[in-house]
C-alpha cells in the first residue's frame, strides 16, 4: 500500500451557514466532521485535521474529534482561507508519497470511494489524481497530490485551494458513483435539500 496522508481542512469559518456550523451537521447519525475523519482514519493512512486556533467554532470541532487518534493542527492564519490548511498539510506530510485533500462538507463520500482513490493513486504515485462524477464530466474531490508538489503547496497563499498547484499538471481521474465527488454543502438550504433527497 502506498504511504499516504489525508488532510481534512476544517479551519474555515462556515460563513454561509448564517450562524451555525456546517461541520457539525448530522451525517449518518454523527457530526459531519467526525464522520469524515472516521472514514479517513479507517483507511489506515495518517490523518491530519486543521482547525482554527481560536474562535467560537473551535471548541465543538475539537470535541467531535476526540478519540479518533488523528493529528490536529491549529491554524492561526485560518482567516486566509484554504491555502493556510494546505500549507499545514504540506508541512505535516512526513514521509508520505501523497497527500489526499478530503473536504469535510461532502457527506456522500464513503470508505469505498477513499479505498478506490488510494488504490488508483498507488498505480502511479507521481501523478495527481482527482475524483470526478460518475460520467467523468465534472472534476471534484477528493484530490491526491503527489509528494513532488509539496514544495509548491507549502508556499500557497489565498483561498484558491490547490488549483494553482495543479496548473500545467497532467491529472489522472477516478470516477465515483453518481455526483458524490461534487456534492459539497455550504448553506442551510444545501443541507436541507440533501436531506430531502434522502441520500
Amino acid at each position: 500500500m502506498t504511504d499516504l496522508a489525508i488532510l481534512i481542512p476544517a479551519a474555515g469559518a462556515s460563513r454561509r451557514m448564517r450562524g451555525s456550523d456546517k461541520l457539525l451537521e448530522e451525517v449518518h447519525g454523527e457530526p459531519a466532521l467526525r464522520h469524515t475523519t472516521a472514514l479517513a482514519a479507517a483507511t489506515g493512512a495518517q490523518v491530519i485535521v486543521t482547525l482554527p486556533s481560536s474562535g467560537p467554532l473551535l471548541p465543538a470541532r475539537r470535541a467531535v474529534l476526540m478519540g479518533l487518534g488523528v493529528r490536529v493542527v491549529a491554524i492561526p492564519d485560518a482567516h486566509e482561507g484554504m491555502a493556510a490548511s494546505l500549507r499545514a498539510g504540506a508541512h505535516e506530510i512526513g514521509q508520505a508519497e501523497g497527500l489526499m485533500v478530503l473536504l469535510p462538507d461532502m457527506p456522500e463520500i464513503d470508505g469505498h470511494d477513499l479505498a478506490r482513490l488510494i488504490a488508483t493513486f498507488a498505480e502511479d504515485p507521481t501523478c495527481p489524481l482527482r475524483a470526478t462524477t460518475e460520467d467523468g464530466s465534472e472534476a471534484g474531490h477528493p484530490v491526491i497530490f503527489p509528494r513532488r508538489l509539496m514544495q509548491e503547496m507549502a508556499v500557497l497563499t489565498g483561498d484558491r485551494g490547490g488549483r494553482v498547484v495543479l496548473e500545467g499538471e497532467t491529472l489522472r481521474t477516478c470516477a465515483l458513483p453518481g455526483r458524490r465527488a461534487v456534492t459539497d454543502l455550504d448553506t442551510p438550504e444545501d443541507w436541507e435539500a440533501w436531506r430531502q433527497r434522502g441520500v
